[in-house]
């Protein structure tokens, strides 16, 4: 169903561009490392998918990309992060990253119980060829981190 009404809304914009992302994180609104953040200063341990696949992508390099892209032809454009990982494999580098001691203890889609089915590999890659390539996901996150301080 997701996957459908995104398409229909592609179909909507007609001439312009349509810019394709991936996993989008950054220093404020209600995001994936935002929450990591916050379950670390109440728990010892969090509960983190281990079997989807993504391609985390930072804002800030988006945001970037996206200026670029609009002196560009009109057209449909994937572009994220360099590199990809699994959710629980991005909380661990989260934690990493901001000298946290949370531990990830895997757990599986069906386990997570999640009403709307995900896929288990939504990786994303540009085949465009002018596209910008943005930098691997963890050099966003260090980003994201700073931008957090």
């Amino acid at each position: 169903m997701y996957g459908r009404t995104k398409l229909e809304g592609e179909r909507e914009v007609g001439k312009g561009w349509i810019i394709r992302s991936s996993w989008l994180f950054g220093w404020t609104g209600k995001n994936f490392v935002r929450t990591m953040l916050a379950l670390a200063e109440q728990q010892d341990e969090v509960s983190v998918v281990g079997d989807q696949r993504g391609s985390p992508t930072y804002v800030g390099h988006l945001a970037q990309a996206t200026k670029e892209l609009i002196s560009m032809p009109h057209g449909l454009y994937h572009v994220a992060a360099e590199g990809d990982c699994t959710w629980a494999e991005f909380a661990e580098a989260i934690f990493d990253e901001a000298g946290l001691t949370c531990r990830v203890r895997r757990i599986t889609t069906q386990e997570l119980g999640r009403p709307a089915p995900r896929p288990a590999n939504s990786v994303l890659r540009s085949e465009h060829p002018d596209a910008p390539r943005l930098p691997h996901w963890r050099e966003g996150l260090r980003a994201a981190l700073d931008r957090l301080g």
